[in-house]
């Protein structure tokens, strides 16, 4: 017979778990609710058959991103897994890794795989707002492993890896980001058009090589958007960076962008939805302004290749053709109708032509320029955007 004191021990414990698994017990449909709130702004939302909650693991199974707007547009990932995750006071959650299965997936002939895809330290909102990051739905790293994809069973493009980083800046003041794509790799040895194949072999450009890299940072208060560096280096071929600097992207104004997108989602003529949440898009934009942008190529062999090609389908060598060219520009440019940019493109192309190494188009005006302005401008009298966006051309500096 059981003794008492050993029963009420027992019953106690009982009590204890009776009273204490619902205060840290995680409530599944809580977290994905607040999940796909913050996700709402990219037009997604993410479903699932069945939520399994087991401690600090949420896995979604049979989980898929469905559009908000174009009903149809599905895909499927799988059984989605949470681990790590806690319930903050606010009622926000962390998570310390999202894990995707590997993609392996057939259509029209072509076969993507992708293995290894994960998301480390997310941080799903109570609710998303803009007061802040922790309004956000933010990420401290994302990657994949290797990724491929397939045509008639032989590997056409593929990449060893791909990475991305956010952190935050001192006093929470905005966000650093980076990214890389290493390891691309891409074949263009079967291309079937005979001319188009004929081009690839004379340039050497069978099997490419080289890696995407992006750098840059947000500002919250201000709401300056810095990408300071986007590039694609290309090995044997050059590197092309792209520079861009917009001010007025706050939270307010992606705040307000979630709510066109709630709107939106709530009408049930998608046609009329769609018509709207454009018309709202082009309004919010007019907060924004341009800053600064560039573009610029760094040969590396490229060019040369090039003239010599195209001078040997007009029987001329490629130093030939460069010349031809370099008298052709002036008459060409000039009936552009651009007389602020004209001797500057034309100095430029001199220049890279004669020893090709880099040029470079940069447009800085002296103060901010609205977005309005500049589409009024493009639409009313396009010949002076440059002078507007105060566009230069450099080349090998």
């Amino acid at each position: 017979m059981m003794q008492f004191p050993r029963l009420r021990f027992l019953l106690a414990g009982v009590a204890f778990a009776a009273l204490a698994s619902p205060a840290f017990a995680l409530d599944g449909t809580d977290f994905v609710e607040k999940l796909n709130a913050a996700y709402a702004i990219n037009g997604a939302t993410l479903a699932y058959e069945d939520v399994d909650v087991n401690d600090d693991s949420v896995v979604l199974k049979g989980a898929s991103i469905k559009s908000t707007m174009q009903k149809a547009d599905e895909l499927k990932i799988g059984d989605l897994t949470f681990d790590g995750v806690e319930e903050l006071a606010d009622g926000g959650y962390t998570v310390e890794t999202v894990a995707f299965p590997d993609i392996d997936k057939t259509s029209d002939g072509a076969r993507l795989t992708a293995k290894d895809i994960s998301i480390a330290g997310l941080r799903v909102p109570a609710k998303a707002g803009a007061g802040g990051i922790d309004d956000l739905l933010y990420y401290e790293s994302a990657g994949t492993g290797p990724v491929a994809v397939e045509i008639g069973g032989k590997t056409v493009f593929s990449i060893e890896k791909s990475e991305s980083n956010l952190s935050r800046q001192d006093g929470d003041k905005g966000i650093d980001f980076d990214g890389i794509v290493s390891g691309v790799k891409a074949d263009l040895s079967e291309v079937k058009d005979a001319k188009a194949k004929m081009a690839i072999d004379k340039l050497g450009l069978q099997k490419p090589t080289g890696e995407f890299t992006m750098e840059g940072s947000w500002d919250l208060a201000s709401g300056v958007f810095d990408i300071r560096d986007n590039s694609i280096n290309v090995d044997n071929v050059g590197r092309l960076s792209i520079g861009l600097n917009v001010s007025g992207y706050t939270l307010q104004l992606l705040s307000a962008f979630q709510e066109a997108f709630k709107a939106a989602e709530a009408n049930p003529n998608k046609d009329a939805a769609n018509q709207a949440l454009g018309l709202s898009a082009m309004g919010l934009m007019q907060q924004l302004s341009f800053t600064s942008a560039s573009i610029r190529f760094e040969d590396a062999s490229i060019t040369k290749r090039l003239l010599d090609y195209f001078g040997a389908e007009q029987g001329v060598t490629g130093e030939q053709l460069a010349q031809s060219i370099k008298g052709l520009a002036p008459i060409m440019i000039a009936q552009l109708n651009l007389p602020d940019l004209q001797n500057q493109l034309t100095a430029a192309i001199n220049t890279y032509l004669d020893a090709p190494k880099n040029i470079t188009i940069t447009a800085e005006p002296a103060k901010p320029v609205p977005f309005p302005m500049i589409m009024g401008a493009g639409m009313g009298a396009p010949n002076t955007l440059p002078s507007v966006l105060g566009v230069k051309v450099t080349a090998n500096d």
